[in-house]
C-alpha cells in the first residue's frame, strides 16, 4: 500500500524557507486553535491537531527538518521510487515488529524510523554481554511521546504492537504459496495487532525509559523473549517548553505593561491564574509561578517560569505614533547612558 506524501509546511501554513520563530508561532497558533480542551470529542479536529504535532515535530527540529527536505526534492523527481533511498533507516532489519508511532502518521514512521520504529536496545544500560549463547530475544528500544499533562497527573497508555508471523494457510500448504491467500496476500508473513499497555508514571523525565517485560525479540527453541523499552519524548505543547527540565512559557507584554505593571492572565498546565507584573519589568526577566510546573522526584511541585518578551508594535496608527513622539520628547529615560 503506497504511503501518503505529507507536505508539513502546507499544514502549518508556512513557506519552506520559514524561519524557527515563524514556524513556532504557526504551531503555536494552530495547536490551541485545534487543542482538544476546545474542539472537545470533535474527531476532525482530533485528527488535525495531530497532523499539527506531527509537522512541527519535523520542521522544529534541524536535522529531521534536513532529512524531510532532501525527501521531498527526491520525491517531487521520482515520486514513489524516492522510498528507495530515503524510506529505510534500520540497516536492512527485517520488519518484524511496527508501532503506531504515537499518533504520527505512516509517513513519519517510514521516514524517519523505517516501518518497524523499533530498533535494537543499546542504552543507556546495555546488557552484560553473555557468556555462552542462551536463545534469549533481543531488547528492543522505541521512542513514546508523552503530553506534558500525562508527565503532571500520571496516565496508562495502550499502544498498538504489531508482530510479524508465518501466514498458517501457507504453511498449511507445505511452502509459501504461489498465488495470494486471504491472509498474507502470499508474502508468506502477517501482522498481527497486540495492545500493549503502558503505565506513565507521574513525573517521569524526558529521556527516560519504560521497560514492558517479555515484548521485544522472540527466543529461540523456547527461550524467553527479550524486552522492550520505550524511551519518553515529550511532545511540543502550545504554551509551554522546557528548560533544563523546568516548565517555561513565555510571556509577551506591551511596553507600557512592563513600564507601569500589569495583572496579566497567563495559562498553566492546570488551567488559566492572574499573576502581578511588577513596574519596570525588563525584557528577559524571569517571575515564578510556585507549585505550577512539573513533579520532582521528591514528590514535590516545581514552579512555573514565565519569561517576559517585551513586544514592540511593528505598525501604529496616527494618534498612536504622535503619542510615542510625545513620550520621546517628555521621557527622562536614555537607555545608552550610564
Amino acid at each position: 500500500m503506497a504511503i501518503e506524501y505529507k507536505d508539513y509546511y502546507e499544514i502549518l501554513g508556512v513557506a519552506p524557507g520559514a524561519g524557527d520563530e515563524e514556524i513556532r508561532s504557526a504551531f503555536r497558533r494552530l495547536a490551541r486553535m485545534y487543542h482538544p480542551d476546545k474542539t472537545g470529542n470533535n474527531r476532525e479536529a482530533e485528527d488535525r491537531f495531530k497532523e499539527i504535532n506531527e509537522a512541527y515535530e519535523v520542521l522544529s527540529d534541524p536535522e529531521r527538518r534536513d532529512r524531510y527536505d532532501n525527501f521531498t526534492g527526491a520525491w517531487q523527481s521520482g515520486r514513489e521510487q524516492a522510498w528507495s533511498d530515503f524510506g529505510r533507516s534500520d540497516g536492512g532489519r527485517p520488519n518484524h515488529f511496527q508501532f503506531d508511532r504515537q499518533n504520527f502518521s505512516d509517513f513519519f514512521g517510514q521516514l524517519f524510523n523505517g516501518r518497524g520504529g523499533a530498533r535494537n536496545r543499546t542504552g543507556p544500560e546495555p546488557k552484560a554481554p553473555k557468556e555462552k549463547f542462551d536463545g534469549r530475544g533481543d531488547d528492543l528500544e522505541t521512542d513514546l511521546r508523552v503530553t506534558l499533562d500525562e508527565v503532571l497527573n500520571g496516565a496508562a497508555r495502550t499502544i498498538t504492537m504489531k508482530r510479524s508471523s508465518k501466514c498458517q494457510a501457507c504453511l498449511g500448504m507445505g511452502q509459501v504459496s504461489a498465488r495470494p491467500c486471504e491472509q498474507c496476500s502470499g508474502k508468506g508473513e502477517v501482522l498481527r495487532n497486540e495492545a500493549v499497555t503502558v503505565k506513565i508514571p507521574k513525573g517521569i523525565k524526558e529521556g527516560a525509559f519504560l521497560r514492558v517485560p517479555g515484548r521485544g525479540e522472540p527466543g529461540i527453541a523456547n527461550a524467553p523473549a527479550g524486552d522492550l523499552y520505550l524511551k519518553v519524548q515529550y511532545a511540543a505543547h502550545p504554551d509551554f517548553h522546557l528548560e533544563q527540565g523546568i516548565l517555561v512559557h513565555d510571556l509577551a507584554l506591551a511596553p507600557w505593561e512592563a513600564v507601569l505593571g500589569a495583572t496579566i492572565n497567563v495559562p498553566t498546565l492546570t488551567g488559566n491564574t492572574n499573576i502581578k507584573v511588577p513596574p519596570g519589568t525588563q525584557n528577559g526577566a524571569k517571575l515564578r509561578i510556585k507549585g505550577r510546573g512539573l513533579p520532582n522526584s521528591d514528590a514535590t511541585t516545581g514552579d512555573l517560569i514565565l519569561n517576559v518578551i517585551i513586544q514592540v508594535p511593528a505598525t501604529t496608527a496616527l494618534r498612536e505614533r504622535q503619542l510615542w513622539e510625545e513620550l520621546a520628547r517628555e521621557s527622562i529615560f536614555h537607555p545608552r547612558q550610564n
